[in-house]
């Protein structure tokens, strides 16, 4: 087995299927349409809302995640809370949830922090109530020490992705997918989207960037060696620049996969199929072909 016919094989066995695609289409456009008919008096799946994360990034892997979803709600609302007392924001959670519960009785849903928890039976819908700031910018509820708004742009990231992607023939998506096994495989602590905007950054400097899959085997093992050093820095978001610690928690098993990345970049130089194989199977787990 080539590197090229292996790492292909790898990122069609973790392409979410049609079904799943479809399963998840419903969840999200189900809550959509509840939110719309109740602020806006309005049949629409998809009007007042966004998806963001791996659904609008297009980063999916299987088995599925969680959707993420912002909806916009009118400036009547943010108006009426803003005369409350107390977790402003916290409250507005609540209330979005309670219609939502209106919709769907027998799901149990949570909200806290910044979203509105749905867990289907499939895949879970998290939403993140907001509203319009200006010229593209969001503002996000955040129920933490107290409760305030925080202001994301998440088109300036899903620009920011694509652009990444388009220079690099597609290296930046293929490089999140199989990074996003690792994360789930090996237990990872990093976030999926900190490993975004890590791959984003360890694209641009890559010297095989472009490069089909035949360089994949490199691809892999030059992002750990590179990300093991990026332990206790930070990423930071487009347009708002907000910082974000990566922490420390994952470097020994950054360090662990690099090394296991470097022995199975020898054994595929050396065509020894299945020591190759084993090495990326315990980094990545069972979706790696051997055959």
């Amino acid at each position: 087995m080539t590197v090229s016919q292996r790492f292909t094989g790898f990122l069609n066995n973790i392409a979410m299927t049609d079904r799943q695609k479809e399963d998840g289409r419903r969840n999200h456009a189900g809550v959509r349409s509840c939110l719309n008919r109740h602020y806006y008096s309005l049949n629409s799946e998809t009007a007042n809302s966004l998806l963001i994360g791996s659904w609008a990034r297009h980063t999916r892997v299987r088995p599925p995640r969680d959707i993420d979803v912002m909806f916009v709600l009118p400036r009547s609302v943010y108006d009426r809370y803003e005369s409350k007392p107390g977790n402003k924001q916290s409250q507005l959670l609540q209330e979005v949830k309670n219609v939502l519960c209106n919709c769907y009785s027998t799901t149990k849903m949570s909200a806290d922090g910044q979203i509105v928890l749905v867990p289907f039976a499939t895949q879970t819908v998290e939403l993140a109530p907001c509203f319009l700031h200006w010229n593209g910018l969001y503002k996000i509820c955040d129920t933490n020490s107290g409760g305030s708004y925080k202001i994301v742009d998440p088109t300036a990231q899903q620009n920011s992705l694509q652009q990444s992607d388009t220079n690099s023939s597609g290296n930046t998506r293929d490089l999140i997918r199989m990074m996003k096994k690792w994360q789930n495989y090996c237990n990872v602590p990093l976030k999926s989207f900190w490993l975004e905007r890590l791959a984003e950054e360890f694209i641009a400097n890559w010297s095989y960037r472009g490069k089909s899959s035949v360089y994949y085997d490199w691809m892999v093992r030059d992002f750990f060696s590179w990300l093991k050093g990026q332990a206790n820095t930070y990423i930071f978001l487009p347009i708002t620049y907000e910082a974000i610690s990566l922490g420390d928690a994952w470097k020994s098993r950054a360090e662990s996969a690099y090394e296991r990345a470097r022995k199975a970049c020898d054994h595929e130089a050396a065509n020894k199929n299945v020591d190759a194989w084993w090495e990326w199977k315990n980094i990545f787990g069972d979706d790696v072909p051997l055959n």
